[in-house]
């Protein structure tokens, strides 16, 4: 069997097989690259809420937890809650957490929410399994490399290696190096 023959026979079949860790990776980068931009694995939202004059919040603070949420009107039970200041009291529930100041009778109720499919390519980009995962993405990565090397050989030609293929490679070569000059 000829060499060129192979190369395309391993090229196509190993790129079925790195084709969703690759769109998994690709995904997860792209977001984990952003990260001082957005939290890419929760959606984390906050609300202002304003307690009305009229409640009286001179509840014993064993109670006064009980009496916010009702004011709010948040179904969640409450996981613990504190007093951090005189004046400051926090609610803890499941995903959310209602920062409570007396004195200015303002709450911030924040939201966590995990981004969904996002969360778990993170999860699986950053090597969190560890275990037998690292071994999937030490394999994924020799692949990627063939991929990368057999995908030099595939086109015979002037679109290929010895022709405009080898400008191409070269301009590949070079984007990183530009970057690494740059900034190290």
């Amino acid at each position: 069997m000829k060499v060129r023959k192979v190369i395309r026979i391993l090229h196509r079949d190993i790129g079925y097989i790195a084709f969703a860790l690759t769109i998994i990776y690709s995904i997860s980068g792209i977001a984990v690259n952003h990260s001082d931009d957005w939290n890419p694995n929760y959606s984390i939202t906050k609300d202002t809420l304003i307690i009305p004059s009229s409640i009286n919040l001179q509840a014993s603070s064993k109670d006064l937890p009980k009496k916010i949420i009702e004011i709010f009107q948040i179904k969640d039970s409450i996981k613990s809650s504190f007093k951090s200041s005189p004046v400051t009291i926090d609610i803890y529930f499941n995903k959310k957490t209602l920062s409570v100041n007396l004195k200015k009778r303002i709450a911030i109720l924040e939201k966590v929410e995990s981004r969904t499919l996002l969360r778990e390519s993170n999860f699986l980009h950053l090597n969190n399994p560890k275990k037998i995962w690292t071994w999937v993405a030490d394999i994924f990565a020799v692949s990627l490399i063939l991929l990368a090397v057999t995908g030099l050989f595939m086109i015979k030609g002037k679109n290929g290696i010895k022709g405009r293929g080898k400008w191409l490679t070269l301009l590949g070569i070079l984007i990183p190096l530009f970057f690494l000059y740059l900034y190290f």
